[in-house]
Order: structure tokens, then C-alpha cells, then sequence
């Protein structure tokens, strides 16, 4: 029997499609193919697509900055470290990483996806199995208010991540209440499995952040339907 085709691949960001050739790897970064951003925080070659024995593979290139690979379901996700690669399996591959205090991402379009049911939710790759995380309507609230550009996004692209003085201002808090928040939340991920929540030496708190929208935004934690709540409480202030 002869083999399958190598289906199409295309990437998309910011509202432009790229098809990506099955001779050659296709990087993008700062200074690659596709150039995402200038930022001095992302890499010159971060994610490197690649065709090989028949299917497509994305390699994550960089030593510093990790990425969140989702169905777009929020059901199965990959956490992709420096070093590490996985195939591309589904027909819509959403990709979500930070550099910085910038937040991106991008979608890879592929026909010939294989059917895999994303059911039920876990995290692969890395991180252990997550499952729904209980939050308080507070809880939500600031993962809303430091998700709200990315969420924001009509398209894929980048999204700032607020500071957690400026998240506070946003909601009426003060700067104590919202840590405390943040603490507990970064605290019950932490207990389900999801890594890089941590603070201490050596951990700027803006990577914290990152990672907790990366994560929340990856897993539909929170939607850009619950961008209503923010204007909930501009209301009620």
C-alpha cells in the first residue's frame, strides 16, 4: 500500500496564512521564517515545523521559553518544553507561549488530522492530568482581568499581560487583596499539576502570570465570554 500524502500545513497569525513546504524546516521567531515579533525575549528560531516519516512535527527549537499546545477544545493539551517535539495530530493545532510580558498565539491548520477524541481533559506531555479546578467568582474574576488582551483578540496575534498593580487598579482591589488572590489560585493549579506557578529566586513574577493565563486561556479556564464579568464590575464600581 503506498503511503498517505503529506497533508498541507498552514500557519496563522495576525490574520496572515502560511503554507508551510514539506522540504525544508519552517521556523518562526524573531529571526526566522516567519517573523512573529521583534521582542529581544523570544528566541531567533523558537518553533520549528518539520515533515518527517510521513507526518508533520513541531519541535520547540528555543533553551528558555516553553509553549502551550491545545486541540482548541481546551480538552487535550501539551505543555512543549525547550528540546521537546510532538506530531501534529489534529486538524486545528492552537499554539500559546510568552516572551517577556507579551503573550502570543498562533493556529496551524492541517487537512489530514488525525480523529482522536479529546475527551476527557488532560494535560500531556509534562504537566499531570488536570481536571476542572473549583474557583470562587472572585478567582475568576482576576484570571479575567490578567487574561483580558489576550481574550480580547479578534484573531491571533499578541496580547500584553497586565502587571498585578495594574490587573488590582482594573478591579477595585488593592495590590495586597490581589496577590493573596493570585497566591491561592497559583496554589490550587499548583495542587492539580500545572508547573511554572511557582515564585522565589530567580522567578520574575511577570512569568508567573504568563504561565497562569497561558494555562487558563489553553484549557478554557476562562473564555472571551466571561470578559462580561470585567464589565460587570465597572458597573457596579
Amino acid at each position: 500500500m503506498a503511503p498517505l500524502a503529506l497533508p498541507p500545513l498552514v500557519v496563522e497569525f495576525a490574520g496572515e496564512r502560511y503554507e508551510v513546504p514539506a522540504d525544508r524546516e519552517f521556523a518562526i521567531g524573531r529571526d526566522a521564517d516567519l517573523v512573529i515579533d521583534e521582542n529581544r525575549y523570544l528566541h531567533r528560531r523558537f518553533l520549528v515545523l518539520s515533515a518527517e516519516n510521513g507526518m508533520w512535527w513541531l519541535t520547540n527549537a528555543g533553551d528558555r521559553i516553553a509553549a502551550t499546545v491545545t486541540d482548541g477544545t481546551g480538552r487535550v493539551h501539551a505543555r512543549l518544553a525547550p528540546g521537546a517535539r510532538l506530531p501534529v495530530v489534529f486538524d486545528r493545532l492552537h499554539v500559546l507561549f510568552g516572551a517577556g510580558s507579551t503573550s502570543y498565539d498562533l493556529t496551524l491548520h492541517s487537512a489530514g488530522g488525525f480523529a482522536v477524541d479529546p475527551a476527557p481533559r488532560a494535560e500531556v506531555g509534562g504537566d499531570a492530568t488536570i481536571g476542572d479546578v473549583p474557583l470562587s467568582p472572585s478567582q475568576k474574576l482576576l484570571l479575567v482581568a490578567l487574561a483580558e488582551n489576550v481574550l480580547r483578540q479578534t484573531e491571533s496575534g499578541r496580547g500584553e499581560i497586565p502587571s498585578s498593580a495594574d490587573a488590582a487598579t482594573r478591579l477595585g482591589w488593592t495590590l495586597t487583596a490581589f496577590t493573596r488572590k493570585l497566591d491561592t489560585v497559583c496554589g490550587k493549579l499548583e495542587r492539580e499539576g500545572v508547573t511554572g506557578l511557582r515564585g522565589g529566586r530567580g522567578k520574575l513574577a511577570t512569568n508567573r502570570r504568563m504561565r497562569l493565563v497561558e494555562h487558563a486561556v489553553a484549557t478554557r479556564i476562562v473564555t472571551r465570554e466571561d470578559l462580561a464579568l470585567l464589565d460587570v464590575t465597572e458597573r457596579a464600581g
